[in-house]
Formats: C-alpha cells, sequence, structure tokens
C-alpha cells in the first residue's frame, strides 16, 4: 500500500516532500532485504528526515551568518503557511527567554510539517554530566481548528519527552549476529527524568481550517533543536543518532 514505483514514501517523507525551497534537489533512497525486520517509530519517516533537514538548514544558517529563523524564513516557500506561522508564533513567544539566556546555555530551533501540521520548537540547552540538560521548550504549532487545545497541549508535551529518547548515550537498539545486543536495561539506556524538559510552553495558531495531526508531529522537532543547540555549545556538529560524545 505504501510502496509507489518502487519507494516506499515513509522513508523519504520530511525530504522529498520538503517546504524549504530549494532549486536543485535529488532525493534518492535504498530498500535493501534485511533478516531483522523493523517497523516505524512515532512519527514514521519524519523521525530521521527531520533530524537531517533541519541540522542541515542550521549549519547552513550558521555558515551564511543569519539568524537560523530569518533564516528559514527566507528559504521556505511561498505555500508554507503552517510552517510560517508556527515559525512565527515560536519566535514571538520564546523572543523573552532567547534574548536573555545565561552563561553555559543555548538555544536550538528545528520546524517540521508532518502529517499536515506544522510545528516549530525552540530549546533552552546546557551540558551537565556530558549529557544534554533541557531547561526549556517553546512549541508552536498550526494543526487547523484546535478541537481540543488541552488535549493538544498533553500531546506536545508528551511527545516532546518522547522524542528524547532519540539523544540519549546508548539509547540504540544494535544487532550482532542476528540477535538484539541489549539484553536489558543494563545494556539500553532510556532517558531518566533529569533528560525530560524542565518546562514544556505550547502554543497554538488560532485557526478555521480542518484539523490536522497532533500525536505524531511533535516528535521529529526535539531532536534536532536539542543538537543545533548543542553546536553553538560545544563547536561540534551532530550527524547522527543517539548521541555517542558530547
Amino acid at each position: 500500500m505504501l510502496v509507489k514505483n518502487g519507494v516506499d514514501g515513509t522513508a523519504v517523507e520530511g525530504t522529498a516532500d520538503t517546504h524549504y525551497n530549494i532549486p536543485n534537489l535529488h532525493v534518492s533512497v535504498h530498500h535493501p532485504t534485511v533478516n531483522v525486520p523493523v517497523l516505524w517509530w512515532r512519527s514514521v519517516g519524519n523521525t530521521h528526515t527531520a533530524f537531517v533537514m533541519e541540522t542541515l538548514i542550521d549549519e547552513l544558517a550558521t555558515r551564511a551568518r543569519i539568524d537560523p529563523i530569518v533564516y528559514r524564513r527566507k528559504l521556505l516557500k511561498a505555500d508554507a503557511g503552517k510552517l510560517r506561522r508556527a515559525l512565527d508564533l515560536m519566535d514571538e513567544k520564546s523572543a523573552v527567554w532567547r534574548t536573555k539566556l545565561p552563561p553555559g546555555h543555548a538555544f536550538g530551533i528545528s520546524c517540521h510539517e508532518a502529517f499536515d501540521t506544522g510545528v516549530a520548537c525552540a530549546v533552552d540547552v546546557s551540558v551537565e554530566n556530558k549529557r544534554p540538560r533541557i531547561h526549556r521548550v517553546t512549541i508552536a504549532l498550526d494543526p487547523g481548528i484546535a478541537v481540543n487545545p488541552l488535549t493538544i497541549e498533553s500531546q506536545f508535551q508528551a511527545g516532546v519527552a518522547f522524542g528524547v529518547s532519540q539523544l540519549m548515550a546508548k539509547g540504540a537498539i544494535t544487532l550482532k549476529d542476528g540477535r538484539v545486543e541489549q539484553r536489558n536495561f543494563d545494556g539500553y539506556t532510556p532517558p531518566y527524568m533529569v533528560d525530560a524538559p524542565v518546562a514544556v510552553d505550547v502554543h497554538i495558531v488560532p485557526s478555521t481550517e480542518a484539523p490536522t495531526g497532533i500525536g505524531e508531529p511533535p516528535v521529529p522537532v526535539i531532536s534536532p533543536a536539542v543538537v543545533n543547540a548543542l553546536a553553538k555549545l560545544t563547536g561540534k556538529r551532530y550527524r547522527s543518532l543517539p548521541l555517542a560524545n558530547i
């Protein structure tokens, strides 16, 4: 059902359908036959494609010496209304704390549209005990008409916390000789309470359009936003997850 012309759309969503205006863009995918089948994580293909796209865009903004929010606004297509509105609202709501960060803190941002919902994220991050410490997350989203704003807030707060599991060292499931190497929690480390964001404030763009996805869209934005903040703190670019060395 999902494979069209030999391409599984869930493997390229978030890149092949990017809302950035990139004149020369080529996306290719290879579907190997593996003996150990894997299934989707929450937000499906957007889990990895958002990370790649948003860390790349941030790196380009840094090289161009342009504010990362301004850079994204310039690069978004004219019809990327949901992302643009989410980005504007995130910019407005996070401006108070982004401009007053204490020493040893940095902010990172990301934006991504998944399941027809535009999401923008800003984070306040420091490094504690060689792990990212997320002090604050400001999320803005355009999901069309908000049928139940409290449900949306809850989904996004929980979705962001869930997405943090992408970041944690020893957070990968690996295989050797056809067997999973992590037999228990001594080998696999989930996020602890200290790894969860201290505060997550969620802001909804007013809209009268038809409602769109809520459960999946919060997950893709947290990892690239945190990694973009870490790049400012450490001077290093992180291009794979989970984070092995900070």
